[in-house]
């Protein structure tokens, strides 16, 4: 147990040392670069990300309410600029790379059908939700690309559906300022019921998978 914490203060220490360092050099453009990073499902948390925006770039500049709204809009594009790359990638080349090799990540070619014709029905509001779920919101955009959902309607709805995050996490960290590192000192307890139950539901659905694949493959 004491390995597992040791791993998440590392990771959490490393991650909390490259977004100040960003921000420190390149002030608001920082958080589009580190939310278009976020949004493309790599390991760099928004739950890190926008507070940090706005304790740094807003309280401790003793700026007011309205630049938290602004980190917020910059975090929101960041989303929509991350989420774009991933679309574009899974609509051109996705579908051909998925039914070849989706086997070895347990998707086979009728999850790929079902996710394109969920999307093609209720896809906007699939998206909306989406970006309000952490550990989902970094993924949408693989199926939307696959669906070759609307680029238009999907820009929109991952605009509006990140913005509301992003404030919220912008205006969390405004709040706490300081106290925020108080507040993760507080949660640390927590991190290994939390990384244990993810572990526990990835098992599971790995085990789960490859037993639906098997039965179907008979």
């Amino acid at each position: 147990m004491e390995v597992i914490t040791d791993i998440i203060h590392s990771l959490e220490t490393a991650i909390l040392s490259f977004t100040n360092e960003i921000y420190d050099f390149m002030g608001w453009w920082g958080i589009i670069v580190l939310m278009s990073i976020e949004s493309t499902a790599l390991p760099l948390p928004s739950e890190i990300i926008m507070p940090l925006a706005g304790w740094l770039l807003v309280s401790d500049k003793n700026l007011g309410l309205v630049y938290v709204f602004f980190a917020g809009f910059c975090g929101a594009v960041g989303s929509l600029i991350g989420s774009l790359i991933e679309y574009y990638v899974c609509r051109i080349g996705g579908r051909p790379l998925l039914e070849k090799y989706g086997k070895y990540i347990l998707i086979t070619k009728k999850d790929i059908d079902k996710a394109e014709n969920l999307f093609l029905r209720k896809g906007e509001i699939i998206v909306l939700i989406a970006r309000l779920i952490p550990g989902i919101r970094g993924f949408i955009s693989i199926p939307a690309g696959l669906a070759k959902m609307n680029v238009i309607k999907f820009s929109l709805f991952t605009f509006l559906g990140a913005f509301p995050w992003t404030f919220a996490l912008s205006l969390a960290g405004y709040i706490l300022g300081d106290n925020y590192k108080q507040i993760r000192e507080i949660m640390k307890p927590f991190d290994i019921p939390i990384f244990i139950l993810i572990l526990s539901l990835i098992i599971w659905f790995i085990c789960k998978r490859i037993n639906e694949i098997r039965n179907n493959s008979k």
